[in-house]
């Protein structure tokens, strides 16, 4: 078996640290680099729900997408929920390792993924990494959809080839309109308009988009959007992310168990549609 900092010396290989964003917390939170690894499960988010997960697997290692601690702290008393997830971490000899914005712009990296979840064909990165001359990374990826599709049919698509979430997908613009290109980005993507626009892109799949920067977008011309749940388009990730490890663990003879958690972390867990807009009345009944 591997010691841990072999294991993560491969996973910082597969995602340097030295490429996540400045504001980013990303590598090893926990763990004793010489304990051996025999179990790798793979999340999105670090939460209790999904520590208690890779202690029932026996996971000697959890690698998350989502950071535990984006900013500084003062403790990790178990009466906070950061702190319990990181003792029972300790507890039970299971290493925390975060992988974020450095697997964002990896090749392959966080769009890559969303995108063949969706069976997309990848032209090249949305916007790309200068220091890569091969210009195969980047955030988001601009893409080419298998077949034409409706809005609404592309939206459909993506609720079935995406996990199931409270949100499902939202869609704005004319849902007749024909896709043949789209743009896709991992996670929170509303602040790449001025990318997308410049792609010159039918469509622009994301997550986390807010009321006036969507709608800005819209009126800037005939783009179409479609606002995923940020957990659903992060997710395939960790599918991806366990295959290259599985692939580093059979040129290295390591025999490492990888798991993906299918454990839904999407904090919104109930959907209730809008009933149709009413002419409002007043108190006696009659129309206002």
């Amino acid at each position: 078996m591997p010691a841990l900092s072999e294991v993560l010396a491969a996973l910082d290989a597969l995602w340097p640290p030295e490429r996540a964003e400045g504001w980013d917390a990303v590598g090893t939170v926990c763990g004793d680099p010489g304990a051996e690894v025999r179990r790798v499960l793979f999340a999105v988010d670090p939460v209790q729900e999904i520590v208690d997960e890779a202690v029932q697997l026996g996971a000697d290692l959890l690698v998350t997408h989502h950071p535990l601690y984006l900013r500084g702290t003062t403790t990790v008393a178990a009466s906070t929920f950061k702190g319990r997830v990181v003792h029972t971490l300790i507890k039970h000899d299971i290493a925390l390792h975060v992988a974020h914005t450095n697997a964002d712009t990896a090749d392959p990296g966080v769009s890559d993924a969303l995108a063949g979840a969706l069976d997309l064909r990848i032209l090249r990165p949305l916007v790309p990494d200068a220091s890569d001359p091969a210009g195969r990374r980047g955030l988001g990826r601009i893409c080419e959809l298998p077949h034409p599709m409706t809005l609404s049919e592309l939206a459909g698509h993506a609720a079935a080839r995406l996990p199931a979430t409270a949100q499902g997908i939202r869609a704005a613009g004319d849902p007749d309109r024909e896709i043949r290109t789209l743009a896709v980005s991992g996670g929170s993507g509303d602040s790449l308009f001025d990318d997308v626009r410049a792609a010159g892109v039918d469509a622009f799949l994301t997550a986390d988009l807010r009321h006036h920067p969507a709608s800005e977008a819209t009126q800037h011309g005939p783009l179409a959007l479609l606002d995923a749940a940020h957990w659903a388009t992060e997710w395939p990730w960790c599918e991806q992310a366990a295959a290259q490890l599985d692939a580093v663990s059979d040129r290295h003879g390591w025999g490492l168990r990888t798991h993906v958690s299918r454990t839904v972390t999407d904090p919104w867990t109930a959907h209730a549609a809008s009933a149709p807009l009413t002419t409002p009345t007043n108190t006696t009944g009659a129309p206002r």
